[in-house]
């Protein structure tokens, strides 16, 4: 298994409100997290920092090793988290109102189980095909969901930044929480929207399926964001997943070769 990350502040931005890490457990397992944050000053910054370097420590501390503790450690950990950083909203008007994505992967000997909140995306990379692993929580995915606007439209919506969940807010926040089973060679890409908003998924995938070192393939995505107009920072964090412990049964035939991972919700 090979990792890499890399973050730009992109071309129209002065400061830098992504921030993403990977961090192991007590068991040697490993978690990848990466946080959009959001609010003036240097707020947004604050939130970001502070979701991965808790949920990271907390991580290093932890002796989860299975799926469903991994998704109960996820549930409860970014809950804390969330309370955590609406304290610090409170605590000085610089802050108020600031909040943050997060999405997040426990990888796993044969599976990952995976967290998000916001609109920092997670995808599978399989055979050519990749798959959107997360759901949006913003405004124009409602829109889209309900029917009344198009993909197309949400594309240019003016309120498209809009969330309706992120860590930061009052109370109880709704975690997705998923578990995937992956393959040799698969690839798991989890990023900010300053990628998914600049370059469009074939141009990712392409990008991906290439035969150059993974240091290479981040730093042409990210490039690539820049060169579109990068609106916004850009963060992405790629996971190869080049060898497995357990090798799973042969598939059933027919076999389809496009990623279809089995899905569980869980919700506090």
């Amino acid at each position: 298994m090979e990792i890499n990350v890399q973050s730009d502040v992109g071309r129209k931005r002065n400061t830098n409100q992504d921030y993403a890490n990977v961090f192991e457990n007590q068991q040697h397992i490993t978690f990848a997290v990466l946080a959009d944050g959001m609010g003036g000053h240097q707020a947004g910054d604050v939130a970001s920092q502070m979701a991965v370097n808790n949920l990271g420590e907390s991580w290093s501390n932890a002796s989860v090793d299975s799926a469903e503790k991994s998704a109960q450690w996820l549930i409860q950990a970014i809950q804390k988290e969330n309370e955590k950083i609406y304290e610090r909203g409170q605590s000085k008007p610089e802050y108020l109102g600031m909040g943050t994505t997060v999405v997040g992967a426990i990888l796993l000997p044969d599976s990952f189980v995976l967290a998000n909140v916001g609109d920092s995306r997670a995808y599978l990379v399989r055979d050519q095909h990749m798959l959107q692993l997360t759901e949006d929580h913003s405004l124009v995915n409602e829109l889209v969901k309900s029917g009344e606007i198009t993909r197309e439209m949400a594309a240019n919506h003016p309120r498209k930044n809009v969330l309706t969940r992120s860590l930061g807010m009052p109370g109880t926040v709704e975690v997705d929480v998923t578990n995937h089973e992956w393959l040799p060679n698969d690839y798991l890409l989890l990023c900010s929207d300053g990628l998914t908003n600049m370059v469009p998924e074939t141009k990712i995938l392409e990008i991906l399926e290439t035969s150059d070192p993974l240091e290479s393939k981040l730093s042409q995505l990210v490039a690539q964001a820049n060169e579109a107009g990068g609106l916004d920072n850009i963060t992405v964090l790629v996971i190869h997943f080049d060898e497995q412990d357990n090798p799973p049964p042969p598939p059933p035939h027919p076999t389809n070769n496009t990623p279809t991972p089995h899905q569980h919700k869980h919700t506090p």
